[in-house]
């Protein structure tokens, strides 16, 4: 809700301050997002009364830097798998303006699904249910909410899904959303801004290169993308077995109620 209203007021506002359609994208997506963590903060700091240490600016610089590289790196392995088996035809370099609409669009759709399946999702089913049971219920979500997208498979949705347990993991091995959102941010935007392939089975946007992917729709991803893609699955179950390694300090396994032993009856004979 808050997302689209901020998307709305930008909308009104560009109507009296017309700019490029480049600049309007990337703005509009700066200010959503700046409005779903604003939300956010006020939102739980003051329902939970508590510091949102899961957002804390004091953490962005430890976080968005190692998040950025991880992202890039899978797809970029997951592209260039492609190009070792397949083929990845380069048919245009364009301008560095090009990838402003893709970053914006991977920006503001990493703050709004981080926040909503890790921030609030997650967070509330791992405090009842334990880490466990909250990267299960967070990730088949995550999946299931990309199902209904065109060119969905039975391996994009396995793919989705283990994406979401990789954000999941990232989260609580940092209990940062920072690392989680920059590491989807880096993956769509290498794969769209970047490489210009189909993301999650929706049209392309502009980008840095013109590309046409090449091969099998097991390497490719078909209509889908390169997210529905058998190495992906691959590389996104290496990230999650090497961060679960760095998260196992930090998860929540839930106390078993252990129920007092009834007392014994002592029958006295008469």
């Amino acid at each position: 809700m808050v997302f689209i209203l901020a998307q709305q007021l930008t909308a009104v506002l560009f109507d009296v301050f017309p700019v490029d359609r480049n600049s309007r994208n990337l703005i509009k997506g700066l200010i959503s997002s700046a409005a779903v963590v604003w939300t956010y903060r006020s939102f739980y700091g003051r329902i939970e009364r508590r510091a949102v240490t899961e957002l804390s600016l004091s953490r962005w610089g430890r976080t968005i830097g190692p998040g950025l590289a991880l992202g890039a790196v899978l797809q970029g392995l997951t592209i260039l798998v492609v190009a070792l088996f397949g083929k990845v035809q380069v048919v245009a370099v364009k301008p560095a303006t090009s990838v402003l609409i893709p970053l914006s669009v991977a920006f503001s759709v990493a703050i709004f699904e981080e926040v909503l399946l890790r921030g609030i999702l997650f967070r509330i089913a791992e405090e009842k249910l334990g880490s466990y049971w909250a990267l299960a219920i967070s990730a088949l979500v995550f999946g299931l909410l990309h199902l209904a997208n065109p060119g969905s498979t039975l391996l994009s949705g396995l793919c989705v899904v283990v994406a979401g347990a990789v954000f999941g993991l990232a989260y609580v091995a940092t209990r940062s959303l920072w690392f989680p959102i920059a590491i989807h941010f880096a993956w769509n935007f290498v794969q769209s801004g970047i490489f210009g392939a189909v993301t999650s089975g929706n049209e392309k946007t502009s980008s840095l290169l013109t590309t046409n992917l090449m091969g099998h729709p097991l390497l490719t991803g078909g209509a889908f993308g390169p997210e529905a893609s058998f190495q992906a699955v691959l590389l996104l179950l290496l990230a999650a077995a090497l961060l679960q390694q760095k998260a196992k300090r930090n998860l929540i396994i839930p106390r078993r109620k252990h129920k007092p032993a009834a007392s014994a009856e002592v029958v006295l004979a008469g």
